[in-house]
């Protein structure tokens, strides 16, 4: 068994959930035990992903540990970086300010808008004809 103390935080957006880990080390990012950068292929969602700790200037004072499943690839990039934030605020409380100021613990709460009866999605109808 290990010694070493881990800290957790909960990411949500969309379908996506994200269980984060934080602990303190040289800064290895791994999402799904793959490299952030191999997971998340595109700059944006990469960057997304590690914008807490950009905002907080610890990018290489924590490793982090994701499981992510649910949803694409932008809502799961949009989860860790929630339960990222969550972790670090967690580890130091002073980091909250700088989070909150950046947007970066406030839950995206769109979600996808349920299907109704008598139509083809959520708002379009069938299409008509008169004869």
């Amino acid at each position: 068994m290990t010694d070493t103390k881990y800290i957790w935080g909960l990411g949500r957006r969309k379908s996506a959930v994200a269980r984060v880990r934080i602990a303190s080390g040289a800064g290895a990012f791994l999402v799904n035990g793959k490299e952030v950068g191999a997971f998340f292929p595109t700059i944006q969602n990469r960057e997304r992903a590690q914008a807490p700790l950009e905002a907080t200037e610890t990018t290489g004072t924590y490793d982090v540990f994701c499981n992510v499943n649910g949803g694409g690839t932008t809502g799961q990039a949009d989860a860790v970086r929630m339960g990222l934030a969550r972790a670090l605020k967690t580890a130091n409380p002073g980091f909250d300010e700088v989070l909150r100021e950046g947007g970066l613990l406030t839950r995206d709460s769109r979600m996808k808008e349920r299907k109704k009866y008598g139509r083809r999605g959520a708002r379009r109808g069938f299409q008509f004809s008169k004869r």
